[in-house]
């Protein structure tokens, strides 16, 4: 293999950000103070099967302090581990696109217009990008850069539907094409071993998105969270859930499928220790992440190897 990426067999996030800024960027989790159509009655009222009260935002800043306090208080807390001055503010909490124009304008240039803040990341729903809203975000990408995050956790529409996830592929794809029309890099959200899918499946997925205008990719191992309708699921009836070496043969797999050009944001993930009812072996980060790089080699597999 020839080394691309540095140390590492995969396109991360940490070479991306190194070779197109100079430098490392820590990521703040903002709370915009939005909910989601999958919580306020819209499409439904108790969320996705796997979100957690959160909103998948538990890492966040409080949504009672302004986006500066946010910023400034996500700043202190990284100061044991980050000693840099860039920062990435990440609208992270439910669905960040999730209301009026006016409120959104606001408070993503309070963000964008902050000096130590060099990239806007905007999580959000594929149905949740009106004309208005995409035009809003590509003014914003020629004052700094946009990033946005969509939610696809998987292409296959029996497992959407349990998960209710609350969309159609298509409107994805659209959301996709509009982003990418303005300039703005796309993000893709997917979740492995969701209930019943097989290697097959989630391979499946990867290469769909392989073929899709998009720029980067989170891969996250599925984790079931207390209070969630997925943990009520498995307290009743157990899914499967893989022991670390399961997961590392699977996403060896998925990166040797995986373009070679798409950044990887995300390995596995790390939900909040006081939540986290399975797969408890995700909590040593670290651990977990070295045991991948050392599977990799070992296995000689890198980003893109069966693309």
């Amino acid at each position: 293999m020839t080394v691309r990426w540095g140390e590492k067999r995969y396109y991360s996030l940490d070479y991306y950000l190194k070779t197109t800024y100079g430098e490392k960027l820590y990521k703040i989790s903002l709370d915009g103070g939005m909910t989601c159509p999958n919580r306020d009655g819209t499409l439904g009222t108790r969320g996705c099967i796997f979100c957690s009260r959160g909103g998948s935002g538990d890492f966040a800043e409080s949504h009672t302090l302004s986006v500066t306090e946010q910023i400034e208080s996500g700043k202190k807390q990284s100061a044991k581990k980050y000693t840099g001055s860039s920062y990435i503010a990440y609208f992270q909490a439910y669905t960040n696109t999730y209301a009026s124009l006016a409120y959104l304008e606001k408070l993503y240039m309070e963000a964008i217009l902050h000096p130590d803040i060099r990239i806007l990341s905007i999580a959000t729903r594929p149905d949740c990008l009106s004309t208005e809203i995409l035009d809003l975000l590509e003014r914003l990408n020629q004052i700094k850069p946009v990033w946005v995050e969509l939610g696809l956790q998987t292409i296959h529409e029996r497992t959407a539907r349990y998960i209710r996830r609350g969309y159609d592929l298509p409107v994805f794809e659209t959301a996709v094409s509009e982003l990418r029309r303005r300039g703005i890099d796309v993000i893709v959200h997917t979740i492995l071993c969701l209930p019943g899918e097989t290697k097959p499946d989630i391979l499946q997925t990867i290469q769909y998105l392989n073929r899709q205008d998009i720029q980067g990719i989170k891969l996250q191992l599925l984790h079931i969270l207390k209070g969630t309708d997925l943990a009520e699921i498995y307290a009743s009836d157990p899914i499967p859930v893989p022991d670390p070496q399961e997961y590392y043969e699977l996403l060896g797999a998925c990166i040797s499928h995986l373009r070679p050009d798409i950044v990887i944001h995300r390995l596995t993930g790390d939900g909040p220790k006081e939540l986290l009812t399975a797969p408890l072996w995700t909590c040593n980060k670290r651990q977990v992440l070295n045991q991948l790089q050392s599977y990799f080699k070992t296995h000689d597999i890198w980003q893109g190897k069966e693309y």
